[in-house]
Protein backbone atom coordinates (compact mmCIF):
# COMPACT_ATOMS: atom_id res chain seq x y z
CA UNK A 1 0.00 0.00 0.00
CA UNK A 2 0.99 3.60 -0.14
CA UNK A 3 1.43 6.60 2.04
CA UNK A 4 -2.13 6.87 3.28
CA UNK A 5 -3.87 3.70 4.41
CA UNK A 6 -7.62 3.72 4.72
CA UNK A 7 -7.44 1.79 7.99
CA UNK A 8 -3.90 2.55 9.06
CA UNK A 9 -3.10 5.04 11.74
CA UNK A 10 -0.55 7.79 10.98
CA UNK A 11 2.17 5.91 12.82
CA UNK A 12 1.87 2.95 10.51
CA UNK A 13 -0.17 0.55 12.67
CA UNK A 14 -1.46 -2.31 10.58
CA UNK A 15 -4.87 -3.96 10.67
CA UNK A 16 -6.17 -6.87 8.62
CA UNK A 17 -8.77 -4.63 7.05
CA UNK A 18 -5.87 -2.62 5.71
CA UNK A 19 -3.70 -5.56 4.65
CA UNK A 20 -0.72 -4.47 2.69
CA UNK A 21 2.22 -5.86 0.86
CA UNK A 22 3.85 -2.46 0.43
CA UNK A 23 4.22 -0.93 3.85
CA UNK A 24 5.22 2.72 3.45
CA UNK A 25 3.48 4.92 5.99
CA UNK A 26 2.33 8.51 5.65
CA UNK A 27 5.41 9.65 7.46
CA UNK A 28 7.72 7.50 5.41
CA UNK A 29 6.26 6.99 1.77
CA UNK A 30 6.69 4.85 1.57
CA UNK A 31 -11.67 -17.81 10.24
CA UNK A 32 -13.03 -19.99 8.99
CA UNK A 33 -9.66 -21.50 9.58
CA UNK A 34 -8.88 -23.10 12.91
CA UNK A 35 -8.19 -20.37 15.43
CA UNK A 36 -5.74 -20.95 18.22
CA UNK A 37 -5.75 -19.48 21.66
CA UNK A 38 -2.18 -20.55 22.37
CA UNK A 39 0.46 -17.87 22.70
CA UNK A 40 4.02 -18.94 22.02
CA UNK A 41 6.62 -17.33 24.24
CA UNK A 42 8.68 -14.75 22.36
CA UNK A 43 12.36 -15.60 21.99
CA UNK A 44 14.75 -13.46 23.97
CA UNK A 45 17.44 -11.16 22.69
CA UNK A 46 20.07 -13.24 24.46
CA UNK A 47 19.79 -15.99 21.89
CA UNK A 48 22.77 -16.71 19.65
CA UNK A 49 22.30 -16.16 15.90
CA UNK A 50 21.55 -19.41 14.09
CA UNK A 51 24.14 -20.76 11.71
CA UNK A 52 24.11 -18.95 8.40
CA UNK A 53 22.90 -20.60 5.22
CA UNK A 54 24.88 -20.20 2.00
CA UNK A 55 24.41 -16.65 0.74
CA UNK A 56 23.24 -15.66 -2.73
CA UNK A 57 26.50 -13.69 -2.93
CA UNK A 58 29.92 -15.18 -3.50
CA UNK A 59 32.27 -14.55 -0.61
CA UNK A 60 32.50 -15.76 2.97
CA UNK A 61 30.31 -14.85 5.93
CA UNK A 62 32.41 -12.77 8.33
CA UNK A 63 30.47 -12.58 11.57
CA UNK A 64 33.62 -11.86 13.58
CA UNK A 65 34.30 -8.32 12.38
CA UNK A 66 33.57 -5.22 14.44
CA UNK A 67 30.97 -4.18 11.89
CA UNK A 68 29.31 -7.60 12.08
CA UNK A 69 29.22 -7.38 15.89
CA UNK A 70 27.47 -4.01 15.60
CA UNK A 71 24.87 -5.57 13.30
CA UNK A 72 24.41 -8.51 15.67
CA UNK A 73 23.74 -6.14 18.57
CA UNK A 74 21.12 -4.24 16.60
CA UNK A 75 19.42 -7.51 15.61
CA UNK A 76 19.46 -8.79 19.19
CA UNK A 77 18.11 -5.53 20.61
CA UNK A 78 15.27 -5.56 18.09
CA UNK A 79 13.86 -8.79 19.50
CA UNK A 80 12.73 -7.14 22.73
CA UNK A 81 12.20 -3.63 21.32
CA UNK A 82 9.66 -4.78 18.71
CA UNK A 83 8.36 -7.97 20.42
CA UNK A 84 9.62 -10.19 17.64
CA UNK A 85 9.20 -13.91 17.24
CA UNK A 86 12.13 -13.94 14.81
CA UNK A 87 14.46 -11.64 12.93
CA UNK A 88 16.77 -12.45 10.02
CA UNK A 89 19.43 -10.05 8.79
CA UNK A 90 21.75 -10.17 5.77
CA UNK A 91 24.32 -7.44 5.15
CA UNK A 92 26.81 -7.48 2.28
CA UNK A 93 29.50 -5.20 0.87
CA UNK A 94 30.27 -6.14 -2.69
CA UNK A 95 30.96 -9.87 -2.72
CA UNK A 96 31.60 -10.06 1.02
CA UNK A 97 28.87 -11.20 3.39
CA UNK A 98 29.44 -8.99 6.42
CA UNK A 99 26.69 -10.59 8.48
CA UNK A 100 24.11 -13.31 7.92
CA UNK A 101 22.18 -14.46 10.96
CA UNK A 102 18.81 -15.27 12.50
CA UNK A 103 17.36 -15.03 16.00
CA UNK A 104 14.20 -16.49 17.49
CA UNK A 105 11.99 -19.29 16.30
CA UNK A 106 9.85 -20.42 13.40
CA UNK A 107 7.60 -23.17 14.74
CA UNK A 108 7.63 -23.29 18.53
CA UNK A 109 10.95 -24.83 19.54
CA UNK A 110 12.38 -24.64 16.00
CA UNK A 111 15.22 -22.15 15.66
CA UNK A 112 14.91 -19.56 12.93
CA UNK A 113 17.58 -19.92 10.24
CA UNK A 114 18.54 -17.76 7.28
CA UNK A 115 17.71 -20.47 4.75
CA UNK A 116 14.00 -20.37 5.66
CA UNK A 117 11.61 -19.32 2.91
CA UNK A 118 8.91 -16.67 3.25
CA UNK A 119 6.67 -14.65 0.94
CA UNK A 120 8.31 -11.67 -0.68
CA UNK A 121 5.20 -9.55 -1.33
CA UNK A 122 5.98 -6.23 -3.01
CA UNK A 123 9.52 -7.28 -3.87
CA UNK A 124 7.80 -9.02 -6.78
CA UNK A 125 6.62 -5.55 -7.87
CA UNK A 126 10.30 -4.66 -8.26
CA UNK A 127 10.86 -7.78 -10.36
CA UNK A 128 7.77 -7.12 -12.51
CA UNK A 129 8.97 -3.57 -13.16
CA UNK A 130 12.43 -4.89 -14.02
CA UNK A 131 10.88 -7.37 -16.46
CA UNK A 132 8.99 -4.55 -18.15
CA UNK A 133 12.23 -2.60 -18.56
CA UNK A 134 14.02 -5.65 -19.96
CA UNK A 135 11.27 -5.75 -22.61
CA UNK A 136 11.86 -2.04 -23.28
CA UNK A 137 15.56 -2.79 -23.79
CA UNK A 138 14.59 -5.55 -26.23
CA UNK A 139 12.38 -3.07 -28.13
CA UNK A 140 9.29 -5.19 -27.45
CA UNK A 141 7.58 -2.62 -25.24
CA UNK A 142 7.44 1.14 -24.80
CA UNK A 143 6.69 2.81 -21.48
CA UNK A 144 4.36 5.09 -23.43
CA UNK A 145 2.25 2.22 -24.75
CA UNK A 146 -1.31 2.26 -23.45
CA UNK A 147 -2.83 -0.62 -21.55
CA UNK A 148 -5.43 -0.93 -24.31
CA UNK A 149 -2.68 -1.79 -26.81
CA UNK A 150 -2.35 -5.18 -25.12
CA UNK A 151 -5.50 -5.51 -23.01
CA UNK A 152 -8.35 -3.77 -24.83
CA UNK A 153 -10.96 -5.10 -22.40
CA UNK A 154 -9.45 -3.46 -19.29
CA UNK A 155 -11.45 -0.41 -18.25
CA UNK A 156 -9.79 2.98 -18.86
CA UNK A 157 -6.94 1.21 -20.66
CA UNK A 158 -6.96 3.71 -23.50
CA UNK A 159 -6.09 6.48 -21.00
CA UNK A 160 -3.36 4.74 -18.98
CA UNK A 161 0.21 4.02 -20.07
CA UNK A 162 2.59 1.28 -18.98
CA UNK A 163 4.75 3.86 -17.21
CA UNK A 164 1.76 5.12 -15.24
CA UNK A 165 1.08 1.58 -14.05
CA UNK A 166 4.72 1.18 -13.03
CA UNK A 167 5.04 4.46 -11.10
CA UNK A 168 1.55 4.46 -9.55
CA UNK A 169 0.18 7.50 -11.40
CA UNK A 170 -2.60 5.69 -13.29
CA UNK A 171 -5.55 6.63 -11.08
CA UNK A 172 -6.81 3.06 -10.73
CA UNK A 173 -8.44 2.30 -7.38
CA UNK A 174 -6.79 -0.26 -5.10
CA UNK A 175 -8.85 -3.46 -5.02
CA UNK A 176 -7.26 -4.37 -1.66
CA UNK A 177 -9.62 -1.90 0.05
CA UNK A 178 -12.75 -3.12 -1.73
CA UNK A 179 -15.45 -4.74 0.40
CA UNK A 180 -15.27 -8.14 -1.35
CA UNK A 181 -11.53 -8.45 -0.76
CA UNK A 182 -11.59 -7.10 2.79
CA UNK A 183 -14.47 -9.37 3.76
CA UNK A 184 -12.94 -12.46 2.20
CA UNK A 185 -9.53 -11.86 3.75
CA UNK A 186 -11.16 -11.65 7.15
CA UNK A 187 -13.56 -14.57 6.84
CA UNK A 188 -11.59 -16.98 4.65
CA UNK A 189 -7.89 -16.12 4.31
CA UNK A 190 -7.37 -19.39 2.41
CA UNK A 191 -9.55 -18.21 -0.48
CA UNK A 192 -7.80 -18.20 -3.86
CA UNK A 193 -8.43 -15.21 -6.09
CA UNK A 194 -7.80 -14.98 -9.82
CA UNK A 195 -5.93 -12.12 -11.45
CA UNK A 196 -8.96 -11.33 -13.62
CA UNK A 197 -11.24 -11.07 -10.59
CA UNK A 198 -8.96 -8.58 -8.88
CA UNK A 199 -8.40 -6.51 -12.03
CA UNK A 200 -12.16 -6.30 -12.48
CA UNK A 201 -12.64 -5.09 -8.90
CA UNK A 202 -9.85 -2.51 -9.13
CA UNK A 203 -10.16 -1.26 -12.70
CA UNK A 204 -13.92 -1.10 -13.26
CA UNK A 205 -14.72 1.82 -10.91
CA UNK A 206 -14.12 5.40 -12.07
CA UNK A 207 -10.47 6.46 -11.89
CA UNK A 208 -9.56 8.23 -8.65
CA UNK A 209 -7.72 10.90 -10.63
CA UNK A 210 -6.87 11.60 -14.25
CA UNK A 211 -3.83 9.53 -15.28
CA UNK A 212 -0.57 11.37 -14.67
CA UNK A 213 -2.08 14.07 -12.44
CA UNK A 214 -1.48 12.54 -9.00
CA UNK A 215 0.28 9.68 -7.23
CA UNK A 216 -1.65 6.91 -5.49
CA UNK A 217 -0.44 3.47 -4.50
CA UNK A 218 -2.61 0.73 -5.98
CA UNK A 219 -2.07 -3.01 -6.31
CA UNK A 220 -4.37 -2.90 -9.33
CA UNK A 221 -1.53 -1.43 -11.40
CA UNK A 222 0.67 -4.48 -10.93
CA UNK A 223 -2.21 -6.92 -11.37
CA UNK A 224 -2.74 -5.36 -14.80
CA UNK A 225 0.99 -5.54 -15.56
CA UNK A 226 0.92 -9.20 -14.59
CA UNK A 227 -1.62 -9.83 -17.33
CA UNK A 228 -0.08 -7.41 -19.84
CA UNK A 229 3.53 -8.61 -19.80
CA UNK A 230 2.81 -12.16 -21.02
CA UNK A 231 1.31 -10.54 -24.13
CA UNK A 232 4.72 -8.92 -24.70
CA UNK A 233 7.02 -11.80 -23.76
CA UNK A 234 4.92 -14.59 -25.27
CA UNK A 235 5.50 -16.56 -22.05
CA UNK A 236 3.62 -17.09 -18.78
CA UNK A 237 4.54 -14.49 -16.19
CA UNK A 238 6.35 -16.94 -13.90
CA UNK A 239 8.49 -18.24 -16.78
CA UNK A 240 9.41 -14.76 -18.04
CA UNK A 241 10.29 -13.54 -14.54
CA UNK A 242 12.50 -16.58 -14.07
CA UNK A 243 14.22 -16.19 -17.45
CA UNK A 244 14.70 -12.44 -17.58
CA UNK A 245 14.95 -11.39 -13.92
CA UNK A 246 15.41 -14.07 -11.25
CA UNK A 247 18.01 -16.15 -13.11
CA UNK A 248 20.11 -13.17 -14.30
CA UNK A 249 20.08 -11.83 -10.73
CA UNK A 250 21.11 -15.29 -9.47
CA UNK A 251 18.14 -15.50 -7.10
CA UNK A 252 18.30 -19.25 -6.69
CA UNK A 253 15.92 -19.38 -3.71
CA UNK A 254 13.16 -17.19 -5.18
CA UNK A 255 10.37 -19.20 -6.79
CA UNK A 256 6.71 -18.76 -7.69
CA UNK A 257 3.82 -21.06 -6.86
CA UNK A 258 0.19 -21.33 -7.94
CA UNK A 259 -0.83 -22.23 -4.38
CA UNK A 260 0.15 -21.17 -0.87
CA UNK A 261 2.92 -23.78 -0.80
CA UNK A 262 6.53 -22.75 -0.14
CA UNK A 263 9.80 -24.71 -0.40
CA UNK A 264 11.24 -26.18 2.77
CA UNK A 265 12.50 -24.96 5.19
CA UNK A 266 9.70 -22.48 5.85
CA UNK A 267 9.58 -19.51 8.20
CA UNK A 268 6.25 -19.89 9.99
CA UNK A 269 4.27 -16.73 10.65
CA UNK A 270 1.61 -15.83 13.22
CA UNK A 271 -0.77 -12.94 13.73
CA UNK A 272 -3.62 -11.51 15.80
CA UNK A 273 -4.78 -9.18 13.01
CA UNK A 274 -8.22 -10.75 12.56
CA UNK A 275 -9.15 -10.23 16.22
CA UNK A 276 -11.38 -7.21 15.66
CA UNK A 277 -12.97 -8.54 12.47
CA UNK A 278 -13.87 -11.81 14.19
CA UNK A 279 -15.23 -10.05 17.27
CA UNK A 280 -12.70 -11.56 19.68
CA UNK A 281 -12.47 -9.51 22.86
CA UNK A 282 -9.13 -7.99 23.90
CA UNK A 283 -9.03 -10.10 27.08
CA UNK A 284 -9.24 -13.37 25.13
CA UNK A 285 -5.87 -14.78 23.97
CA UNK A 286 -5.80 -14.90 20.16
CA UNK A 287 -2.74 -15.69 18.07
CA UNK A 288 -3.09 -17.82 14.93
CA UNK A 289 -0.74 -19.29 12.36
CA UNK A 290 -0.86 -17.46 9.03
CA UNK A 291 1.93 -19.23 7.13
CA UNK A 292 -0.31 -20.78 4.52
CA UNK A 293 -2.93 -18.10 4.12
CA UNK A 294 -3.44 -17.78 0.38
CA UNK A 295 -1.39 -14.89 -1.09
CA UNK A 296 -3.29 -14.68 -4.39
CA UNK A 297 -4.88 -11.36 -3.40
CA UNK A 298 -1.45 -9.72 -3.21
CA UNK A 299 0.06 -10.30 -6.66
CA UNK A 300 -0.79 -11.51 -10.15
CA UNK A 301 -0.65 -15.23 -10.82
CA UNK A 302 2.94 -16.16 -11.60
CA UNK A 303 4.40 -13.50 -9.30
CA UNK A 304 3.30 -14.87 -5.92
CA UNK A 305 6.77 -15.81 -4.77
CA UNK A 306 8.72 -17.07 -1.79
CA UNK A 307 12.32 -16.16 -1.10
CA UNK A 308 15.09 -15.95 1.50
CA UNK A 309 16.71 -13.00 3.24
CA UNK A 310 19.90 -13.47 1.19
CA UNK A 311 17.96 -13.31 -2.09
CA UNK A 312 16.25 -10.10 -0.97
CA UNK A 313 19.64 -8.48 -0.36
CA UNK A 314 21.04 -9.77 -3.64
CA UNK A 315 18.06 -8.56 -5.66
CA UNK A 316 18.13 -5.02 -4.31
CA UNK A 317 21.87 -4.83 -4.93
CA UNK A 318 21.30 -5.91 -8.54
CA UNK A 319 18.56 -3.32 -8.98
CA UNK A 320 20.63 -0.53 -7.42
CA UNK A 321 23.56 -1.35 -9.70
CA UNK A 322 21.41 -1.91 -12.80
CA UNK A 323 23.16 -5.17 -13.56
CA UNK A 324 20.56 -6.53 -15.99
CA UNK A 325 19.29 -3.31 -17.57
CA UNK A 326 20.58 -0.74 -20.02
CA UNK A 327 21.84 2.49 -18.52
CA UNK A 328 18.72 4.32 -19.71
CA UNK A 329 16.34 1.76 -18.23
CA UNK A 330 18.30 1.64 -14.99
CA UNK A 331 17.95 5.41 -14.60
CA UNK A 332 14.26 5.22 -15.50
CA UNK A 333 13.74 2.71 -12.69
CA UNK A 334 15.85 4.23 -9.93
CA UNK A 335 16.21 7.98 -10.55
CA UNK A 336 14.26 10.42 -8.39
CA UNK A 337 11.73 11.59 -10.96
CA UNK A 338 8.73 12.22 -8.71
CA UNK A 339 9.98 14.43 -5.86
CA UNK A 340 7.38 17.10 -5.22
CA UNK A 341 4.79 15.29 -7.33
CA UNK A 342 1.45 14.15 -5.96
CA UNK A 343 -0.88 15.52 -3.34
CA UNK A 344 -3.33 14.43 -0.70
CA UNK A 345 -6.92 14.10 -1.83
CA UNK A 346 -9.89 13.34 0.45
CA UNK A 347 -11.37 11.27 -2.36
CA UNK A 348 -8.19 9.20 -2.75
CA UNK A 349 -7.00 7.61 0.50
CA UNK A 350 -3.82 6.27 -1.12
CA UNK A 351 -2.76 9.56 -2.68
CA UNK A 352 0.15 11.61 -1.37
CA UNK A 353 3.23 13.61 -2.26
CA UNK A 354 6.62 12.17 -3.13
CA UNK A 355 9.58 13.90 -1.47
CA UNK A 356 13.33 13.96 -1.95
CA UNK A 357 13.52 11.71 1.14
CA UNK A 358 10.98 9.14 -0.06
CA UNK A 359 9.90 8.85 -3.67
CA UNK A 360 8.59 6.09 -5.88
CA UNK A 361 10.60 4.86 -8.83
CA UNK A 362 9.42 2.04 -11.07
CA UNK A 363 8.47 -0.72 -8.66
CA UNK A 364 10.69 0.52 -5.83
CA UNK A 365 11.14 3.30 -3.27
CA UNK A 366 14.09 5.69 -3.19
CA UNK A 367 14.94 6.63 0.39
CA UNK A 368 17.62 9.32 0.16
CA UNK A 369 20.56 7.46 -1.43
CA UNK A 370 19.10 3.97 -0.92
CA UNK A 371 17.06 1.95 -3.41
CA UNK A 372 14.57 0.02 -1.28
CA UNK A 373 11.46 -2.12 -1.10
CA UNK A 374 9.34 -3.32 1.82
CA UNK A 375 6.41 -5.61 2.53
CA UNK A 376 4.20 -6.41 5.50
CA UNK A 377 1.23 -8.75 5.66
CA UNK A 378 -0.10 -11.79 7.51
CA UNK A 379 2.22 -11.27 10.47
CA UNK A 380 5.43 -10.99 8.48
CA UNK A 381 7.50 -7.99 7.43
CA UNK A 382 10.58 -7.61 5.26
CA UNK A 383 12.61 -4.60 4.16
CA UNK A 384 15.68 -4.48 1.97
CA UNK A 385 17.74 -1.92 0.14
CA UNK A 386 21.07 -1.14 -1.45
CA UNK A 387 23.42 1.82 -1.40
CA UNK A 388 25.11 1.66 -4.76
CA UNK A 389 27.89 4.12 -3.96
CA UNK A 390 29.18 1.84 -1.19
CA UNK A 391 28.13 -1.51 -2.71
CA UNK A 392 26.24 -2.04 0.54
CA UNK A 393 23.01 -4.02 0.81
CA UNK A 394 20.82 -4.80 3.80
CA UNK A 395 17.85 -7.16 4.13
CA UNK A 396 15.69 -7.72 7.20
CA UNK A 397 12.84 -10.19 7.79
CA UNK A 398 10.63 -10.13 10.88
CA UNK A 399 7.86 -12.21 12.43
CA UNK A 400 5.97 -11.20 15.53
CA UNK A 401 5.33 -12.49 19.05
CA UNK A 402 1.90 -12.01 20.70
CA UNK A 403 3.01 -8.84 22.49
CA UNK A 404 3.55 -7.09 19.14
CA UNK A 405 -0.22 -6.91 18.56
CA UNK A 406 -2.44 -4.35 20.27
CA UNK A 407 -5.92 -4.95 21.65
CA UNK A 408 -7.46 -4.67 18.16
CA UNK A 409 -4.90 -7.00 16.57
CA UNK A 410 -3.01 -4.20 14.81
CA UNK A 411 0.79 -4.18 14.65
CA UNK A 412 3.71 -2.20 13.26
CA UNK A 413 6.10 -3.30 10.54
CA UNK A 414 9.33 -3.58 12.50
CA UNK A 415 11.46 -4.60 9.53
CA UNK A 416 11.58 -1.07 8.12
CA UNK A 417 12.63 0.35 11.48
CA UNK A 418 15.40 -2.23 11.86
CA UNK A 419 16.50 -1.56 8.28
CA UNK A 420 16.68 2.18 9.00
CA UNK A 421 18.70 1.55 12.18
CA UNK A 422 21.16 -0.66 10.31
CA UNK A 423 21.49 1.81 7.42
CA UNK A 424 22.19 4.64 9.84
CA UNK A 425 24.77 2.57 11.73
CA UNK A 426 26.62 1.39 8.62
CA UNK A 427 26.30 4.46 6.39
CA UNK A 428 25.22 7.44 8.51
CA UNK A 429 23.14 10.11 6.82
CA UNK A 430 22.56 8.18 3.59
CA UNK A 431 19.17 6.61 4.26
CA UNK A 432 15.89 6.76 6.16
CA UNK A 433 15.90 8.30 9.62
CA UNK A 434 16.50 5.68 12.28
CA UNK A 435 13.87 5.44 15.03
CA UNK A 436 14.68 7.17 18.32
CA UNK A 437 15.62 4.66 21.04
CA UNK A 438 13.13 4.45 23.88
Amino acid sequence: MGWHMRTATPNGTRKRSGSRIFAVTAAGLMAAAALTGCTAQPPTSAQTPAASAPSAHSGTTSNGTAEAKKIARIAADSMDTYHLRSVEVEVTRGNTVVYSGALGQSLSGEKATTDMHFRNGAFAFTYIATLALVMVDKHKLSLDDTVATYLPSVAHGDQVTVKQLLNMTSGYTDYVYSKPVLDMNNTDPFHQWTTDQLIDIGATPPLEFAPGTNWGYSHTNYMILGKLLPKVTGMPLAASLEKYVLKPMQLTQTTSAQTAAMPSPVMHTYSSERREALGISPDTPFYEETTYWDPSWTLPAGATESTTVADLAASMEAVARGTILSKASHHAQTDDLLSGFGHKDPACAQCGQNTDQHNYGLGLVNQKQWVTQTMNFSGHGASAGALGSQKLSIAVSTTYAPAAFDETGAYHNASDKIFATLADALAPGTGPTAPTPH
